[in-house]
């Protein structure tokens, strides 16, 4: 498994080596080896969930308010465009978005570390995304940055099929930096 630094401090992609023949493919889809290296605790994840979207569907932009949580996140089956904009407030990367294929061949994942936003959208027919997070879930500091804002401009490759009512009233980019003090 390689580990790919970005250009954003913090935000690591894990690309394995799936071992393919004529039955498919096999692949480690975790190493806590890999995982240390690459400078995450691997004792910190409380949580896996698997989402099931259909395409165009996007979900997101969503993050937390306090210290937020940190998320390794892979699509098992299908692919998606996924989305990650740093938006702790001291951060001297703050607003930058990085963007990245996820998809069910070459199998990488990326973390997330806490106070970023994170959404996906779905380019297959069926996609199923998994996602280790490091807290347990808190209704009360959900945070939702609207997906179509046009200060963010999100690269969504396809039309937008579905999205829920929470995403659909999110804050503007605007707003959310405002509540930070930015």
């Amino acid at each position: 498994m390689k580990i790919i630094e970005t250009s954003v401090p913090g935000l690591v992609v894990l690309e394995p080596t799936p071992h393919r023949d004529e039955r498919g493919y096999f692949s480690r889809t975790y190493d806590v080896d890999v995982v240390a290296e690459a400078g995450i605790d691997p004792a910190a994840f409380k949580q896996e969930n698997q989402s099931r979207s259909y395409q165009g569907v996007v979900r997101g932009l969503h993050g937390r308010s306090n210290d937020g949580e940190a998320k390794l996140v892979r699509c098992a089956h299908g692919a998606v465009l996924d989305v990650a904009i740093d938006a702790r407030p001291d951060s001297p990367t703050f607003g930058r978005m990085e963007t990245f294929l996820l998809d069910d061949q070459v199998c990488r994942q990326v973390y997330i570390p806490r106070g970023f936003l994170h959404g996906y959208q779905a380019l297959t027919s069926v996609t199923d995304f998994v996602y280790r997070i490091d807290a347990f879930y808190g209704p009360d500091e959900d945070v939702t940055v609207a997906f179509d804002d046009p200060d963010l401009a999100v690269p969504w490759p396809a039309p937008v099929t579905v999205v829920s009512e929470r995403d659909r009233h999110g804050l503007s980019w605007a707003g959310y930096r405002a509540s930070l003090g930015r």
